[in-house]
């Protein structure tokens, strides 16, 4: 199983001082992140996209393409990239300069986006979320494929016959759909025969399960080779040197965003006694010693049988110190323990 870590670059305020870091600062910090999980032999790390004040990446490929410079064998993603509001013809050209960038180490998680700033943002009607993105994933399968595209669409205009440039360094770009638990966009992924990135952000893991059977059905019967299906799981998490630290160094930051985004949505606020029960050993959480996170990887396999796990560090800003011991963590504890216990040589 491939190890990783997801990441939407947050910067919200300490909640015990309310400072906030500046946006150059968090992104310095994010380049000594990466850098890290690299020496550390971890296989992936993935920036999201997002367009509110709460977020520094709103161009993932721009982060990664920094980052390819300064790595040597990390795959480089994006976690997402908010595809229906995006332009497939320049995403497809911004991660084809990332693989050349990365001598091959470049990938697309496409997805539709949990947050909807970007809509109104690049002038798109939200009463076509779904329609963008089924259009717009064909169109950038097409120019994956293909250095010149014939191609007619409905809500982006056509092309007529042109070349598509730069190529990327590998053959094709690996192309993830990441998908929150929707089963038409399960579908989607597995008649394409696309790898597929579930997140888990709350309720039970065992829940999943029916998208992933479904997922794995739904590719066999649209006649895609089985040996091939690559399943993610993206879980929130972080890991501390003992379970009660991680605990209480994760709480305060991920109560801070989890209430902020409950309130806009409707939800109730996050309160400790919730948040037990979501790093329990049946909840959705991996927030804990390395064994505990370790045991949680490990059962989410058993679930899943997935090829690869993303730890998302973190959902609030934390001091950096605390976020690079937790990466030193998961690579040097948890993820030979992953490793071994699911038969990976390294």
């Amino acid at each position: 199983m491939e190890i990783g870590i997801s990441t939407f670059v947050e910067n919200t305020p300490d909640p015990a001082t309310g400072k906030l870091l500046s946006p150059e600062k968090r992104m310095m910090n994010l380049m000594e992140e990466v850098e890290l999980a690299d020496q550390l032999g971890l296989d992936v790390f993935a920036i999201g996209e997002h367009h509110r004040s709460d977020f520094v990446v709103s161009s993932p490929a721009v982060v990664l393409a920094a980052a390819a410079v300064r790595t040597k064998q990390i795959r480089l993603s994006s976690g997402v990239t908010v595809l229906s509001s995006d332009d497939p013809v320049r995403v497809f050209q911004d991660f084809a300069q990332v693989d050349l960038l990365s001598h091959g180490r470049a990938e697309i998680m496409a997805g539709r986006g949990s947050f909807i700033e970007s809509f109104p943002l690049f002038g798109n009607d939200m009463r076509d979320y779904n329609a963008l993105f089924a259009e717009k994933l064909e169109l950038l399968i097409a120019l994956n494929k293909s250095e010149k595209i014939n191609w007619k669409g409905k809500l982006r205009p056509s092309i007529d016959n042109r070349g598509v440039y730069p190529r990327p360094f590998q053959k094709e770009l690996p192309i993830w759909v990441a998908v929150g638990g929707t089963p038409e966009s399960v579908v989607r992924a597995a008649n394409y025969g696309l790898p597929m990135a579930l997140a888990i952000i709350g309720g039970g893991p065992e829940r999943f399960v029916a998208f992933t059977d479904l997922y794995k059905e739904t590719y066999e019967k649209a006649g895609h080779d089985a040996t091939h299906l690559q399943l993610a799981i993206n879980s929130h998490g972080y890991i501390a040197d003992d379970s009660q630290r991680a605990a209480d160094e994760f709480y305060g930051p991920y109560a801070h965003v989890m209430s902020k985004i409950g309130r806009e949505r409707g939800w109730p606020a996050m309160n400790r006694e919730q948040y037990e029960m979501m790093r329990g050993p049946g909840g959705s959480l991996l927030v804990g010693s390395p064994n505990e996170v370790t045991d949680k990887i490990l059962w989410e396999y058993e679930l899943f049988g997935n090829t690869r796990f993303l730890l998302h560090i973190s959902v609030g800003t934390m001091p950096h110190a605390q976020v690079m011991h937790s990466i030193e963590l998961l690579g040097n504890v948890v993820a030979p323990a992953v490793r071994k216990a699911t038969g990976v040589l390294v």
